[in-house]
This record gives C-alpha cells, structure tokens and sequence, in this order.
C-alpha cells in the first residue's frame, strides 16, 4: 500500500499527461534560432582586466594521486556587506609525504594557499559596470594552506557578516567573519573538523528553528600508505577511479545557536548509506515545506534524503526515479543543479558525468517523483565524450527560459593531448545550451564564442551577477590552471527583475524558498534562491528572473520556510529586497 500512495502521482502522468498544463511561455523559441549568434560573445573574459590573478596548483609529481585530479571549488560572496559579490578561490598543495617543490611538474611561484578577492565595483553616471578585484588574502587573516576541495557559506551566528566554510581532503576549516575585514578560524572551537576527504557542502536549516546547519558530503578513504597504480583499458598507468578506495559517510552536522554543531550524522540517518559524493543541493522536493537533501555521487546511487521533519532523513531516490539512469544504472555523477526548465512550476535536476555516460536531466513529473528525460531534452549525445564538473541551469540572455553550462575538464587522459607530449593531457571545451522553450535544448557551444573556446581543465563553477547589471556572469577554476571571470554581454538587454530575500531578524540573505512572479498576463516563472549545487562552489544568493520583451510591473509571491506565504508588486530592471513580514498575505 505504502508503495502504491509513492507511485500514484507518477502513474496519473502517465495515464493523463494532459492533467498537468504547462504554462505559457514568456517567449517561445522552440525554433533552433542558434546561427544567428554566430558573430558574436554571449560572455567576455574579463579575467586579467579585473585583477582575478589566481592559478591552481595540484602539486603532481607524476605519481597520479587521486586528490590532485578532483579540485577545486569556487566561491561568490559579499563577504563584506557592500552589495557586490567578492571571491574567494580554494588552493591545492604539493602532493607526496617527502616531496618539495621542486619534485612539483608545474611549480608554484609561491606556496600554494587559497586566495580571497575584494570587489571594488564602481558603476558610473551611465551606468556602465567597471569590475576590479583587489587580493585581500594577508590582509584578511585566512590561512587555508590545506588541499582544498570545495566550500560553502552562511551566517552561521547570526551576527550579521557571511562566514565561509572550506572542505578539504583533510581537516575542513570554519573562517568566522569578524565584520571588520578579517576572519578567525573557528574549527575546533566550532566542532567542525570533519577529517574525512570532504567536497561539496551546503548549509540547510534542517529543522526550520532559523539557524543553518551544515551538511558535508565526502568522498572516499585515500592516503598514501593505500595508494596503488591504477591502468586504463589500453594498458597505459592513469588516475584512480571512485572504487580505488571505500566510500566515506556524509555528515550531518547540528547548530546550536551558541557558536558550536552537534554531530548527528548516524542519528539523522545520513551516515546509514556511504557513497563517493561529490554535488549537493538542497530544495524542498516533496513540497511539504522542509528542506531535503540531494547528493550527488560518483559511481554510486545517487542520494534523495527526504526530511522526516523530526531531524531524521529517508533516502527515496530510487522510488523517486533519481537514484539512477533509466536503464537502472549508476553514474559517476560529480556536479549537480536543480531548477524548473520546462515551465511547470516544479524543479528538474540536472548532473554532469564521465565521458562515456551522458550528462542526466531527471523530469520532475511533481511533488518529487522523476523520470529520465535526458533524450527528451537533447542533452544527452551532445555530452558524449565530455567529462562534466560543474553546472548551473541558468537564464544567459533573460528570455525567462532557463539554459544550461556544463564544466568539462577529463579524468582519463586524452590521448591525441597525450600524442602533443601534455603533461596533463586532460583539457576540453565547455559548453553552452540554450533551452528551446522548456520543449528540448541547442547545443551553442561552437557559437557561444570566448566561453567555450578554451580547452582546459574546469572543475567548479559559479554563477551570479558580479557587475550587478542584471543578468548572469560565470566564474570558473581549472584544475593546473588559472581561474577565469566571464562577464555576460547580453542578458541585460531583455528585461529582468532581480530579488534578495531577508527575514525581519537576520541581516543576511535568506534562500531556498520558492518565489514565484506572475507578470501581465498571468504567465508565471518559479525560481528557488539558492548559494549551494554546482560543482564544490557557491553561488549568488539573489535570484533574477528574466522578462524578455515584457516591461509591465511584477507580482511576486513568496514561499517562506515557515510555510508562510506572502505576495509583492514591483517595478523591473532593478534588484529589490523582499522582507519577510512585510509582503500581502497570500494563500
């Protein structure tokens, strides 16, 4: 019986698929309308205009340690308080217990620690946006010399100032921010260590009492007394895969209002199932209004934890049909993101794979329950031979369609990178799809211009509005290679709206509730704030809708973690801030 209530809502969609209607589009582009972007960058690489001076280093000394092939994150936040977003960029370390520097195949020109980057923005009397970035890192006090992996942000004490917590493959690192410019490492103090081969994270308020708790996804065991040669099919020595060592258990950490977590990772029920996780997000999937946990894992089923609402979770992905593939297998699934592409008010998840699978779009077919649609939408074939990091559904040119941009970078060698004597022959091209009306995608990779012109190793990527002029820019690292800054050209020429949510008590942005804006006509566009998902990176916490031609004023209703709901009207082509408590109440 139990079984039969999970599948009802899946079985009425097949049998009336008429029963849910779809929205109308703001614009239909249902028509490949790609060869007219053909002249032209979507993106511009602004990267040493900006000051971003910032080079991974894996620390490879031809020995083919595992870690030197999984990082590293990237970070979008005002950790400051000025309105714009600053970045922070995670680091490696030399590899190898009696190696230096100078065993390194790519040394480093200075000791390798992560950076942090002040954004000095200035918008002049025409409004033009002028990006600088200047590097803080002494100044701020962070020493992060650790083999970093991936981070994630929140208001952990409620004082007011974004503090930043860094996953490793070793001791995790919690950097309280002081508000004054500088930041005290909190860890041990905190009790969140966590020594395990740490990646993505992501802060979730578990139980809805108005204070983040912090959920870390790990990998697998590695050291260097376990590490042992690994060889491709063709017989040559290559990477380890996940199956090299034993998965490591997720954990769940408690905050207790006091400066300190509680660890209730076997309580909670996340530890009952390891995997080799590698994404995380959070949404509300079954909407019931608390906060579950997606994770995304590589060679392993990947993970739905369903908020049992009493600090316990149930892992339902596979009656939910995103635990594997249509054909019942597991990907090695790395970046992960959640959104609603086609337009039925409910989000679809998206995750990049190896270069032998495809890349999977789950359907949501409502109230959490999916379906494999990657055929439907285009998407697979075009990822074949692509091995894909991090990823974000996002809207680039502000039609009120959400496109897609995969993060490519190998873990096998590539072997006609190998035939030009690479040392790291692992290098491929990113790539962009535009979404075709919520009916399928086109691939824009090969006209997207300078975003997906080169052919390096990315592994994170975030996205947000760096120059505050409406619309979505894209910041990416290469793993052994430098970060690049991508501003958008072309998403503030359509209309767009963008939204900050705030609670009446805390200062800082509130995510993962549901907005909804209704425009003139009544068409509407669901949109989830949202820091976490990608690829061991955070995100903008604000959130844009795009309008296209449309210049009327908005109505937008908002969802609050409490269940509360709220509506708003607003004028466009401006970012404003939603007060919870200050909205018209709706039902």
């Amino acid at each position: 019986m139990r079984l039969f209530f999970y599948l009802l809502p899946l079985l009425t969609f097949l049998v009336c698929p008429g029963c849910r209607e779809k929205q109308a589009p703001i614009t239909d582009r249902s028509e490949s309308t790609g060869n007219s972007l053909q002249s032209q960058d979507l993106f511009r690489d602004v990267t040493q205009e900006s000051g971003l001076d910032f080079t991974h280093y894996n620390g490879m000394t031809g020995e083919l340690y595992l870690p030197e092939l999984m990082g590293s994150g990237t970070v979008l936040f005002d950790y400051d308080n000025d309105g714009d977003l600053d970045v922070y960029l995670i680091q490696g370390r030399l590899m190898g217990e009696s190696t230096t520097l100078e065993d390194s195949i790519y040394p480093p020109k200075a000791t390798p620690r992560d950076q942090l980057f002040r954004n000095d923005l200035e918008i002049d009397s025409n409004g033009q946006s002028k990006v600088t970035f200047v590097d803080v890192t002494d100044a701020c006090g962070i020493e992060a010399t650790g083999y970093g992996m991936g981070a994630a942000v929140t208001d952990f004490n409620h004082d007011g100032w974004l503090d930043l917590y860094v996953t490793n493959w070793g001791k995790n690192q919690l950097w309280k921010n002081n508000g004054d410019g500088t930041f005290s490492d909190v860890t041990t103090v905190a009790g969140v260590e966590s020594p395990q081969w740490g990646t993505s994270a992501a802060f979730v308020d578990i139980n809805r009492d108005g204070w983040d708790d912090l959920f870390i996804t790990n990998y697998i065991t590695f050291g260097y007394d376990t590490h042992r040669p690994c060889y491709l099919p063709n017989g040559a020595l290559g990477y380890c895969g996940p199956k090299s060592g034993v998965p490591e258990p997720d954990r769940l950490l408690l905050n207790k209002q006091d400066g300190t977590f509680e660890d209730i990772s076997a309580v909670s029920g996340i530890a009952s199932k390891p995997e080799a996780g590698l994404g995380v997000l959070v949404r509300d999937f079954n909407n019931d209004s608390w906060p579950d946990i997606y994770v995304a894992n590589d060679a392993g089923h990947n993970q739905l934890w369903i908020n049992q609402q009493d600090h316990t979770f149930i892992d339902e992905a596979l009656i939910r049909g995103c635990a594997c593939n249509r054909d019942g297998l597991a990907e090695g699934s790395m970046g992960v993101d959640a959104a609603d592409i086609d337009g039925d008010g409910d989000e679809d998840l998206v995750m990049g794979h190896w270069a032998e699978e495809t890349n999977t779009v789950y359907r949501n077919l409502g109230d959490g329950y999916f379906e494999d649609a990657t055929d439907q939408f285009r998407l697979g074939d075009p990822s074949v031979g692509f091995t894909a990091f991090g990823t974000a559904w996002f809207d680039y040119d502000n039609d009120g369609w959400l496109d897609l941009f995969m993060a490519n970078g190998a873990t096998n060698f590539v072997e006609a990178r190998q035939r030009l004597g690479d040392k790291y022959p692992l290098q491929e091209r990113n790539q962009l799809f535009r979404n075709l009306s919520g009916r399928s995608f086109e691939d824009l990779t090969e006209v997207a211009g300078v975003l997906t012109e080169p052919v390096e190793v990315t592994r994170g990527a975030s996205f947000g509005d760096i120059d505050n002029d409406g619309d979505t820019d894209i910041l990416i690292s290469n793993n052994s290679g430098p970060a690049r800054l991508y501003l958008n050209n072309v998403g503030q020429n359509q209309h767009w709206v963008g939204v900050t949510l705030k609670s009446a008590s805390l200062k800082s942005p509130v995510v993962q509730c549901r907005v909804e804006l209704q425009i003139h006509d009544g068409q509407n566009i669901v949109r989830t704030p949202r820091t976490d998902g990608s690829y061991l990176s955070v995100n903008d916490p604000r959130v844009i809708f795009g309008l296209g031609e449309d210049s009327s004023q908005v109505t937008l209703t908002v969802r609050w973690s409490d269940g509360t709901i709220e509506s708003y009207r607003s004028a466009i082509d401006q970012y404003i801030t939603l007060v919870q408590g200050e909205g018209e109440q709706a039902e």
